[in-house]
């Protein structure tokens, strides 16, 4: 990535106003190690004194290549590489993913599996937003409550180690189902932090919700309508703040969460103040759908059992020759898919996050392209941003709830 400097005079023009090129304002890097911006991001801001003018993101500094990497891997050893896109919500990339490839091949999903998926899923929103609140709180000065929120995720990425044996980049969710079965323990642990959470989320609202210093750098900062949600593709909590209530799991339902109670809070002002809200809000809902589904948790098995496309139970490859064929076939050459393209999508922390996976009928997809929600967030900085101080560029970056590794890929 190139300095300001090296910027051709024709590029300039196109990227700043007229007054930069003549000295009347300034032209000022942001980034790309500067901490509040939340990961390795560079905004190139044009300033009027302490007012912004203008606001150029320059995204690539954490690029890796992954949906390139992924199509040279087979179906079954590309999906590990999903979890190191959204790193706050690895089991959502997995889930994305896995719906993909069972809808190109029609491979059912037991209704155990699904109740778990839903399960993990919505820890998986409650710890990103609870990063997001600490983090946001700390870059305005409250520490405190970044302290409780990374002590209530503690509890979640020890659910995630228990199922999975990782904390964060699980794999947990598969083809057909999930890894393995849940251990004896996990209903138990769910459920204590079920029970707990809603006392802390009180907490942190009591520290920040009508606090005059919070009020002060959050309302009014940052606003953007739905009009200009819509024309830059922006989705997710703040689309929902801005007025629209549009969520992935009410619009078009996956793994059976249309069966669970819940709301899509929404706000209307549009600002920092505003996707607080909704965050806060959206951690109670996503304990109502994890409640829900630890309640009626079916028994049944957790991964649908197909030859042709899943490996066979550890259990069997001792026992029978068939399964150790079908074991040694499938993670080596993998399977082939028929021929087609689809596109699944599910709600993530920051919006929508679905994917396009295209077959040619070979055992390694033809084309992997993910639609992250961070691009888009990204994106709008250059109409959210100009008429702010440069001061609230801190609160307005850090309620956009940015995960670079979803942009950069």
């Amino acid at each position: 990535m190139r300095e300001i400097q090296e910027f051709s005079l024709d590029e300039l023009k196109h990227l700043l106003s007229p007054r930069a090129l003549t000295g009347e304002t300034v032209v000022l890097n942001m980034g790309p190690q500067h901490p509040s911006t939340h990961g390795v991001l560079r905004l190139i801001l044009e300033l009027d004194g302490e007012t912004i003018i203008n606001c150029i993101p320059d995204i690539g500094y954490l690029h890796t290549g992954i949906e390139k990497n992924m199509e040279s891997k087979t179906y079954t050893k590309a999906e590990v590489m999903t979890d190191r896109m959204d790193y706050l919500f690895t089991v959502g990339n997995n889930l994305a993913y896995c719906l993909a490839v069972e809808k190109l091949i029609g491979l059912p999903v037991p209704p155990r599996a699904d109740a778990i998926r839903v399960i993990l899923t919505e820890l998986g929103r409650i710890q990103s937003h609870l990063v997001w609140i600490g983090t946001s709180a700390l870059d305005l000065g409250a520490m405190s409550v970044f302290l409780y929120s990374m002590r209530e995720r503690e509890m979640v990425m020890d659910i995630y180690e228990l199922v999975s044996g990782q904390r964060m980049m699980t794999t947990y969710i598969r083809p057909g189902g999930v890894w393995r079965d849940v251990p004896s323990q996990f209903n138990e642990l769910v459920q204590r932090f079920v029970d707990i959470m809603p006392k802390r989320i009180d907490e942190y609202e009591s520290l920040l919700t009508h606090n005059s210093l919070f009020l002060e750098r959050t309302q009014n900062i940052g606003k953007i309508d739905v009009p200009t949600c819509l024309n830059w593709n922006v989705s997710g909590p703040t689309l929902r703040a801005a007025g629209l209530a549009h969520d992935v799991r009410k619009a078009n339902p996956y793994c059976g969460i249309e069966q669970y109670d819940f709301d899509i809070p929404t706000q209307t002002q549009g600002d920092v103040y505003s996707r607080y809200l909704v965050r806060v809000a959206e951690m109670r809902e996503s304990l109502k759908i994890v409640k829900q589904a630890l309640d009626k948790l079916p028994m049944g098995p957790s991964r649908t059992y197909n030859p042709k496309f899943i490996p066979p139970p550890r259990s069997e490859i001792g026992i029978s020759m068939e399964s150790l064929i079908h074991h040694f076939k499938l993670w080596t050459e993998g399977f082939a898919p028929p021929a087609g393209s689809v596109y699944t999508a599910v709600e993530s922390p920051r919006g929508e996050l679905g994917v396009f996976l295209e077959s040619d009928g070979g055992t390694k997809p033809y084309r992997v392209h993910y639609r992250t929600p961070s691009i888009p967030l990204i994106s709008a900085f250059s109409v959210i941003t100009p008429g702010h101080m440069i001061a609230d560029m801190v609160s307005i970056i850090s309620s956009i709830d940015l995960v670079l590794g979803d942009a950069d890929r």
